[in-house]
């Protein structure tokens, strides 16, 4: 699969398992180099965040109110945990070790700024619109 194609899928299926087993904890693994997440065919839309190499991938993501994105960390077992922590205290997700993720939805337009906790230095926005 390309890459485009493979990301939607994996973002389907995160949306999927977020909405089974909450906004923390979706199984991932990795094979070949590749974060993979277990596919549903019943799957509400959310947009992907991939945390890897101490950074947010994309670092700006653009959404409609009522939409969602899930942020899973793709490092490697044995990586330092990240967060996904909005500056404005309006999310945490509480540390992510490799392999887990959190879904958070946005209802309300804006522009939401947010880091890592323990890396301050990563930084991403989420715009709804």
């Amino acid at each position: 699969m390309t890459g485009p194609i493979r990301w939607g899928l994996i973002g389907l299926g995160l949306a999927a398992a977020t909405a089974c087993l909450s906004s923390r904890g979706v199984p991932t693994e990795t094979v070949g180099g590749e974060c993979v997440v277990p596919l549903s065919a019943n799957v509400p839309g959310s947009t992907l965040v991939v945390i890897r190499n101490f950074t947010f991938e994309p670092a700006e993501v653009r959404i409609k109110p009522g939409g969602s994105i899930t942020w899973v960390n793709c490092d490697a077992a044995g990586q330092p945990a990240h967060t996904s922590t909005a500056d404005q205290s309006q999310w945490d997700s509480g540390t992510l070790a490799a392999g887990q993720a959190f879904n958070h939805p946005f209802s309300a337009a804006g522009r939401f700024p947010y880091h890592c906790e323990p890396h301050p230095f990563m930084k991403g926005t989420i715009v709804v619109e």
